[in-house]
């Protein structure tokens, strides 16, 4: 009994003792996308190039992507390209054909799966030769890449990236990119909007205080996509970069211009309804690119998906007045 006794009181002061102690809460990795530093999964990479004339419009599936691309394209308009490694949708479109600096932006993000209407025979040997997979619709059957009966072709051909994934064996998963996520520049300045122009093509980004992200305009048109969804992100980048004729050039006789990525530049970083000037590095074709301020700081980004401009004409801002003195 009273060894009982003894037994019972001290798990009674054991019990106490260790309701006495304080409470740990454990801690919970949760897994971000090494792009947009965004709860997610880091997949497989896929790349996407999407018609962005006005007859394309409205996309689908853009508002998915990490990261996306607008570059020059022939008579000065512009084409997407969408970088996929958290999120395939069924279904993304319309989807057009590859561009030589396509090759150039997708090195920096390793063994990439391409997709893609076609290409003009002079640059289907160096796609085969770049470090690339191709998972174009030169390659796949009707089942992946369709014609959408609601839209006209050529600006019709949608796929469906899911089926792509069993094929994408030799396809990389994401890497660490050379942006870093971080707070935004104190001498960041507060801006309306930013208007980025092309020769037969433009866009605008305006800061939306209920979404809390700037909201894009297509050629003078609300951008919205066919989800309903007015495309738009809280991380914008115009890049400048030198644009050039290549030797490539479409089945019109127009001439494929090529944006220089490699090599230094600067560029302006739009977050949380402001913008700075940054400037940007690549080394090489593998190589990433680096952001940095003008006092060689690192150049953070904001989480969420990241809109790339590439451009050879700067920007206009109209910045917000600041409020008058009483």
């Amino acid at each position: 009994k009273m060894r009982k006794v003894a037994f019972l009181a001290l798990l009674t002061l054991f019990i106490s003792s260790c309701a006495s102690l304080p409470f740990v809460e454990e801690k919970v990795e949760i897994e971000k996308n090494l792009f947009t530093n965004l709860p997610g999964s880091s997949g497989k990479v896929f790349a996407v190039k999407f018609d962005d004339t006005n007859d394309a419009h409205p996309q689908q599936g853009v508002e998915s992507a990490d990261v996306v691309y607008i570059t020059q394209v022939e008579a000065g308009l512009t084409r997407l390209m969408g970088i996929y490694s958290s999120n395939y949708p069924e279904v993304l479109g319309p989807i057009r054909s590859a561009r030589i600096s396509d090759l150039s932006i997708l090195g920096e993000y390793g063994r990439v799966g391409f997709l893609y209407s076609g290409a003009q025979s002079k640059m289907r040997p160096v796609i085969a030769e770049s470090n690339l997979i191709n998972l174009s619709a030169e390659r796949n059957p009707p089942s992946i890449y369709f014609n959408d009966p609601s839209r006209r072709s050529p600006y019709s051909m949608m796929v469906k990236p899911n089926l792509l994934l069993e094929k994408a064996a030799e396809v990389e998963f994401a890497k660490k990119p050379g942006w870093q996520h971080g707070p935004r520049a104190k001498g960041a300045k507060k801006i309306i909007s930013a208007e980025i122009n092309w020769p037969n093509a433009g866009y605008e980004a305006y800061w939306s205080a209920i979404d809390r992200k700037f909201l894009l305009k297509h050629n003078g048109r609300e951008n919205i996509a066919s989800s309903g969804i007015q495309l738009g992100s809280p991380m914008m980048v115009i890049q400048m970069v030198k644009i050039s004729p290549s030797e490539y050039g479409d089945k019109f006789g127009g001439v494929t211009p090529k944006s220089e990525v490699i090599g230094s530049g600067h560029g302006y970083l739009l977050r949380n309804q402001r913008v700075v000037k940054a400037l940007w590095n690549r080394a090489s074709l593998s190589e990433p690119t680096t952001w940095s301020l003008e006092d060689g700081s690192p150049a953070y980004f904001a989480p969420g998906q990241i809109w790339f401009f590439l451009t050879d004409t700067e920007p206009k801002f109209t910045y917000l007045p600041k409020p008058a003195k009483s």
